[in-house]
């Protein structure tokens, strides 16, 4: 067998071989830090096929988790004004989804380039110290006994005596419960649906999601006019005799959920539709003894009907918050998504019916024209990440960045999967560096077409039926037991917030300018748009933090 050990900034494609990737044999970590790496492996000609057994030795090996990398299919690898900082446009076979291994940890072997991602959680109990950790592959081949044998390969980590701080930027991936309901084949938020959306959350938290988006109602989000998404409503409504009443038990169940797996924020869904708040979302409710559909597009948003419901919920809700240990101080909210210029009327009298109802609270929404935030309608902008050059020069406070489908040109960091790694990690430092606050993705787990028309197989559609270049709709895959397979480019994700990290604790120490003359090192500004196209730099960058970071507490 052929195996190396290669950076997790690598991608492998069945098509190429062990010898065209880069060797990457040690680094380092801090003690709460998840590391990862690959191990690319094939059959050379000579053996042929058959199956490994892996193993690991490592004094440390109770703190590595290893998975297969599989490939998925790509059919729309780039959206039609993409730029070129791709590994390839065309459509094929991508590898993307995380798979577990076997319990006897058997890999299936060929001449096809295979690879394996390795992740060690050092939990803050490995003492510091270089730990070399040797992965052996028992080889047997199908038909000749005499080709059988051992093959390994080491890497050698060195656990810093560190910790990184906590991660202060906050960071909402939109998670979509409707999708899990309809993959598992379930009824909504019963035992089994809450089961699987906590299996997918605590991934979600483990990757640094500290905000989850809560369907107080059904999400007023990527539905066409007209359309309805499955209900998705935490919240009971009933009307008897004019009078509202609001049943929160299965919020207080999404509550206490958050509360026990490290949700810190409540990102409360849109009061209004997307792309204008023309309309109110779907609510349903019991009206004088009958269940049926309360508000929904046929209701203008700027309706008194529509505005007499807000006015009874959302102080409801924020009093029933208030009683959850203060909770209420931990939701954030929306008036519409992704607004522009031609809709700010709408948008101004939409948010005038909310805002007096949650003042003192904040109120977010994204959008990508800086006129429209100076005009004063939204204190809180999430902005595209093409658009955000703007608002810092403008020195716009407390600035979220977003990307969302149009982010694959002009070098902007997404993690798409047809895009190099480093061009999703990159993310963290260009966050660090301009002190953002917050940043959001859409798509988590939205196994959907355009506008939710219908539901797809995200292992065999992964651009929602062309409706987004691959991966852009999703970080996670549903796994078959109801728990989540991750896809590389959640962990390499995950991998830039903790530089992130890294960062702000040797800003601590040295400062902030310190910290700058190492991510320009290379003499290249580092903005949203340009930085060194390249792995080497962020593994090389990172070491260096590393290393302040180690003669630091050694001294």
């Amino acid at each position: 067998m052929r195996i190396k050990t290669i950076s997790s900034l690598e991608k492998c494609f069945l098509t190429e071989t062990v010898s065209q990737k880069q060797e990457f044999t040690k680094a380092s970590c801090l003690k709460n830090e998840l590391f990862h790496f690959e191990i690319c492996y094939q059959a050379s000609p000579e053996i042929g096929t058959g199956y490994a057994y892996l193993s690991v030795e490592s004094e440390i090996k109770e703190y590595v988790r290893v998975c297969r990398i599989e490939p998925v299919p790509v059919q729309l690898a780039a959206g039609p004004n993409s730029d070129d900082i791709f590994i390839s446009k065309q459509p094929g076979l991508y590898p993307d989804v995380m798979q577990p291994l076997e319990p006897n940890g058997r890999l299936a072997v060929a001449n096809n380039l295979r690879s394996l991602m390795v992740e060690i959680d050092p939990q803050g109990k490995i003492e510091p110290g270089i730990y070399p950790i040797t992965f052996c592959f028992d080889y047997e081949h199908l038909f000749r006994t005499e080709k059988n044998g051992r093959y390994s390969v080491t890497f050698n980590l060195e656990i810093i005596d560190a910790f990184l701080p906590e991660q202060d930027l906050k960071f909402t991936q939109w998670f979509h419960c409707d999708s899990l309901k309809r993959y598992y084949n379930t009824e909504a938020f019963d035992d089994r649906h809450f089961e699987i959306i906590e299996n997918f959350a605590k991934t979600a938290v483990k990757y640094g999601v500290n905000m989850l988006l809560t369907p107080v109602f059904t999400l007023a989000l990527d539905t066409y006019v007209g359309g309805e998404r499955d209900t998705m409503q935490l919240v009971g409504v009933a009307l008897e005799n004019g009078i509202y009443s609001f049943d929160f038990s299965l919020l207080d169940r999404w509550v206490e959920m958050c509360n026990r797996i490290g949700i810190k924020y409540f990102e409360i869904a849109h009061f209004f539709t997307q792309w204008g708040a023309k309309a109110a979302p779907k609510i349903m409710a019991t009206v004088d003894g009958e269940y049926k559909k309360l508000f929904g597009w046929e209701t203008d948003a700027l309706s008194d009907e529509y505005a007499d419901f807000l006015r009874a919920f959302i102080p409801s809700f924020l009093a029933h918050m208030k009683q959850l240990d203060g909770a209420d101080k931990r939701c954030w909210f929306h008036i519409s998504d992704e607004p522009n210029e031609k809709q700010l009327e709408g948008y101004l009298k939409a948010k005038a019916i909310v805002e007096p109802l949650v003042e003192g609270y904040p109120i977010m929404d994204a959008l990508s024209s800086f006129d429209f935030y100076s005009s004063g309608a939204v204190k809180q902008p999430v902005v595209s990440i093409s658009h955000i050059a703007k608002f810092i020069e403008n020195k716009v406070p407390d600035l979220w960045g977003y990307y969302c489908l149009t982010e694959d040109r002009e070098g902007f960091s997404n993690r798409l999967v047809a895009m190099p790694s480093f061009r999703n990690r990159i993310l963290g430092t260009q966050l660090y560096k301009f002190d953002i606050k917050g940043f959001l993705h859409w798509g988590y787990n939205f196994y959907f077409n355009q506008f939710s028309y219908a539901s797809v197989n995200p292992f065999m559609n992964t651009d929602g039926e062309y409706f987004a270049a691959s991966g852009d709709a999703l970080s996670v895959y549903p796994g078959p037991d109801g728990c989540p397979w991750e896809s590389i480019r959640l962990l390499v994700f995950f991998d830039g917030l903790q530089d992130m990290r890294a960062f702000k604790l040797c800003e601590q120490l040295y400062g902030k300018e310190y910290v700058l003359g190492i991510i320009e090192q290379e003499k290249e500004a580092v903005d949203f748009k340009s930085y060194p196209r390249e792995a080497e730099y962020l593994l090389k960058t990172r070491e260096k933090i590393n290393r302040a970071i180690a003669k630091y507490r050694e001294n």
